[in-house]
């Protein structure tokens, strides 16, 4: 089937030129897992319920950007699938005109039983957390997770067809940097389904000293498996990483400190109370969700999600060494 055409609407430009085409949407600030990167070992206090999107609202939402030119969309968390009605949202977005792809990123505990029935509800890629191959050490990250349920979703997944599958490991100094290579060996049979991304730690609390550099994780996989850079990738999704080939295996390097990736960045974030952020750092934004339960038409949303992505930074300004560091928590932003 043929793309839907371009809207006859200006797009959805900010005043550096940057055409915003892609949506993150996080559809929960719950999750089950209570990574060491992501949330405090004492958790957080949920948002209650009322203050939290409807799935009705989020598809609304995803309308109206869509006839501004958003034609992908990524759910995200928290952790999604422990939203009751995803199912029923995943069928809303995938009916949306003019979305081309529908995605979602998930730690993939919950979703073996669920793989299908999200394919079957419009849902065509994941993208999936794992940052460890060993059971006591991927415990240890999450704060409790099991690694069999993840792989076991991980080869549902592929048995479903939500392919290409992203596997997104955040590599951390002294914690799992020393698991580079077996993470490439383990997927090498699966290069056909699967593309293998390493993600540069985010200092979120200021563990600046946790950052292991795209640079430094290249070198590890060069020293055994032979690795060019892909000029031009052309794969569904391919967001902020810089592919290269390891062997058979594409292979993703997200370096939001030592590679910015400022200057072409092309996405929204939907936080799950209504937030929008045109930028991992914070910025003071009317609320979507109070202007939508305000009364606000389509065209008031509009003009207002023109207005901030107008106003949206030329970057995030974080540095691998001292300066000020990403704001809020990763459960409730969305990656």
């Amino acid at each position: 089937m043929a793309p839907a055409p371009r809207p006859a609407v200006p797009a959805l430009l900010d005043r550096f030129g940057r055409l915003h085409s892609y949506i993150r949407v996080s559809v929960t600030d719950r999750c089950n897992y209570r990574c060491t990167y992501c949330l405090p070992e004492a958790g957080l206090t949920w948002l209650p319920r009322q203050d939290v999107l409807t799935y009705e609202e989020i598809a609304r939402l995803v309308r109206v950007f869509a006839a501004m030119g958003v034609r992908r969309v990524r759910l995200t968390g928290g952790e999604p699938t422990v939203r009751r009605d995803l199912l029923e949202l995943v069928a809303a977005i995938s009916a949306v005109p003019g979305i081309e792809d529908l995605s979602m990123t998930t730690n993939a505990h919950l979703l073996a039983p669920l793989a299908r029935q999200l394919r079957d509800a419009g849902l065509r890629r994941v993208n999936i957390s794992l940052d460890s191959l060993d059971p006591e050490r991927f415990a240890r990250i999450t704060r409790g997770g099991r690694l069999g349920p993840v792989i076991e979703a991980i080869t549902e997944a592929r048995a479903v067809g939500l392919c290409p599958i992203k596997i997104n490991m955040v590599v951390m100094k002294g914690q799992n940097d020393d698991e580079i290579l077996a993470m490439a060996r383990y997927f090498l049979p699966y290069a056909e389904t699967t593309v293998l991304r390493f993600i540069e730690y985010m200092p979120f609390d200021g563990r600046w000293h946790e950052n292991v550099s795209a640079a430094q994780q290249r070198e590890v996989l060069a020293s055994e498996l032979p690795l060019s850079p892909m000029l031009d990738p052309d794969g569904p999704g391919d967001g902020p990483a810089r592919y290269w080939r390891a062997g058979p295996l594409k292979v993703g390097f997200i370096a939001p400190l030592t590679e910015h990736f400022c200057a072409s960045c092309n996405r929204l974030r939907l936080l799950a109370d209504g937030n929008l952020r045109t930028c991992l750092a914070h910025e003071p934004h009317p609320n979507l969700r109070d202007v939508i339960r305000a009364g606000a038409s389509d065209e008031e949303l509009s003009a207002l999600i023109r207005q901030i992505v107008r106003a949206k930074p030329a970057g995030h300004e974080v540095q691998v060494e001292g300066g000020r560091f990403f704001e809020g928590v990763m459960t409730g932003i969305g990656g």
